[in-house]
């Protein structure tokens, strides 16, 4: 019997597959579970109308990332914090700074959680790189300069 899976399912396949099983599989477990439904003609348009939609939304979703992405590699941002005289600064620099400054200094707005440094934390004064994932094939790299204020 030939079903479209509704969700993943261990073994068998990913959500939106079509995929042959036994009658009584299909009929006992998958279909009762929710976890598929039959592939008629009329549900295999339905799924190919979905996923053609998940991929033009994808692809937009793509594209506003890669333009984001070239805005932050053009930028570069300071960071002021407070430091001894031998350069070492009191506490350290992360992730949530940097993406204040960029807010800031750049008026680009990216999550905390996305912004990855190089290395744990930033704790003496001079220049660094981060990334940040944008999204699910898109990072870009920033520059910032941490100098004592």
């Amino acid at each position: 019997m030939e079903i479209i899976l509704k969700k993943d399912v261990t073994k068998l396949g990913y959500a939106n597959d079509i995929v042959t099983v036994t009658n009584g599989y299909a009929r006992n477990y998958l279909i009762p579970q929710g976890y598929a439904v039959l592939a008629t003609a009329t549900n295999k348009k339905i799924v190919a109308e979905n996923v053609k939609q998940r991929a033009f939304k994808a692809a937009k979703i793509k594209a506003e990332a890669e333009d984001i992405a070239k805005s932050i590699e053009a930028v570069s941002v300071r960071i002021g914090a407070k430091a001894a005289q031998n350069g070492k600064i009191y506490g350290s620099v992360n992730a949530l700074q940097i993406a204040e400054a960029l807010k800031e200094q750049a008026n680009i707005e990216v999550d905390r959680k996305k912004i990855i440094i190089d290395g744990e934390s930033v704790k003496e004064v001079g220049e660094y790189v981060a990334k940040i994932n944008l999204g699910k094939e898109v990072s870009a790299s920033i520059k910032f300069e941490v100098y004592a204020e």
